[in-house]
């Protein structure tokens, strides 16, 4: 299946206690480009998410957010820093002695000191928040590669379309040729009859002046090329894959032999398809940045 570059996917896992959510979006891109922003506490965990994108994501530039919200209230516990309370009932020890008075320090006044006890954040499961996240993260590239392949049909579409009117200006090139060598050898002949008058013509003379005229004219080996060109598209469009790269090329191959095409045309409506063709190349082109 053909994958557009251009995509979007969201999931949400939602519980009593906590929220989950990933969204990944992207656009066209000549190389993979991922971008991650989720929160500071799970930044230990970036290096797996960019490894479960890469399984479906190959080219692109793509920005992936993740956020977590916490609704329990046990994820709080208290910290008893015992060295600090050490230190302050030495202070006391030394002001009971310096001034002489009686050292009355209960523990209700103690753990009222600064920073004795403190709250804190109850350290994460990183193993369990891993697979969670891991979880909606794969959810999420799901639905992500979903709107890609619906994308990329529609561009497969397309560009088939494109494909089939190219053939037909060239089945008319081909055709067309042929008749515009007979109309220079007609033209040539007349001409030289007009000049010698009764003289009688070497005709000779006007087969190796058309001969020297069709060579130059002769585009045989671009339409050939080129149809081959067309037919390799379609190959590549019809097994799928990631074939963004190797069409680019080959659109680019269409276009020189195009460009052959219109630079040894001497005849208007050979002219004319070849700008055409050129037009139609140019789309083929813009709709191809658009493929993984």
């Amino acid at each position: 299946m053909i994958k557009s570059m251009t995509g979007f996917g969201r999931y949400e896992m939602a519980t009593p206690d906590y929220k989950i959510l990933a969204e990944i979006k992207a656009v066209n891109h000549r190389y993979l480009d991922l971008n991650i922003k989720m929160p500071k506490k799970f930044n230990y965990f970036e290096s797996e998410v960019r490894s479960l994108l890469k399984g479906y994501i190959q080219r692109g530039k793509a920005d992936i957010f993740i956020s977590y919200e916490d609704y329990t209230e046990d994820k709080l516990c208290l910290k008893y820093n015992r060295s600090l309370a050490a230190e302050y009932m030495d202070c006391f020890a030394q002001m009971q002695q310096q001034f002489g008075i009686e050292n009355d320090v209960k523990v209700s006044m103690l753990a009222k000191m600064p920073d004795v006890l403190s709250m804190e954040q109850a350290p994460e499961d990183e193993e369990q928040m891993g697979k969670l996240i891991s979880l909606a993260l794969e959810n999420a590239a799901k639905r992500f590669v979903e709107s890609r392949v619906q994308e990329g049909e529609q561009l497969k579409k397309d560009l088939l379309g494109k494909l089939d009117y190219m053939e037909g200006l060239v089945g008319f090139i081909e055709e067309r040729s042929p008749e515009v060598l007979r109309l220079y050898r007609a033209k040539l002949e007349d001409k030289i009859k007009e000049l010698l008058e009764n003289t009688a013509i070497e005709e000779s003379r006007i087969a190796m002046e058309a001969a020297i005229y069709a060579d130059k004219i002769c585009v045989d080996e671009e339409t050939v090329r080129l149809r081959s060109h067309m037919d390799a598209t379609r190959r590549e469009l019809k097994a799928g894959g990631s074939v963004g790269r190797k069409l680019d090329f080959i659109a680019q191959e269409m276009n020189r032999e195009a460009n052959t095409i219109l630079s040894k045309s001497g005849d208007r409506e050979i002219s004319d398809r070849a700008i055409a063709l050129k037009t139609e190349i140019e789309k083929i082109r813009e709709q191809i940045q658009n493929i993984e």
